[in-house]
């Protein structure tokens, strides 16, 4: 697979991500997990950005939709839904979540032929997504 193949993956799964915290976001009764959640999407649209950024220099097109049928996507309308029940299903499901893009972007770094700079990027986006994994950890610690 090449560079530009596994960046759109990855901005794929990023995507259906920011997707799913807003419409968290949007559903969250208690303030404090709304904001949260409000600002996890924005630091997930910073780290699409980047990776769109270098999809871009390699003249490929920026992800902007996501996927319709992908992992990631079912996993964050599970969460969307969770809102509806009560925060200790919430904070399951965005825990699920984070370890699914985690383990997408640790997949990528660890089979992926990557080259230098693309590499890079990768690396630098799956330091947000680690920090995103803590907070769904965080979220599970204290609401499951």
């Amino acid at each position: 697979m090449t560079s530009t193949n596994v960046l759109k993956t990855l901005a794929d799964t990023t995507c259906d991500s920011v997707k799913g915290y807003k419409q968290c976001a949007e559903k969250a009764n208690d303030p404090a997990i709304k904001q949260a959640l409000q600002r996890r999407g924005q630091q997930r649209e910073q780290t699409l950005s980047m990776l769109n950024a270098e999809i871009a220099r390699q003249g490929g097109e920026p992800v902007t939709d996501g996927t319709i049928s992908g992992g990631a996507h079912r996993i964050w309308t599970t969460i969307t839904s969770a809102f509806e029940d009560n925060d200790e299903a919430v904070a399951e499901r965005v825990e699920e979540g984070e370890d699914y893009i985690a383990g997408k972007f640790q997949e990528a770094l660890d089979n992926a032929d990557l080259d230098p700079q693309s590499r890079q990027v990768v690396q630098q986006c799956a330091a947000e997504i680690q920090q995103g994994e803590r907070f769904g950890d965080m979220l599970e610690q204290q609401h499951g």
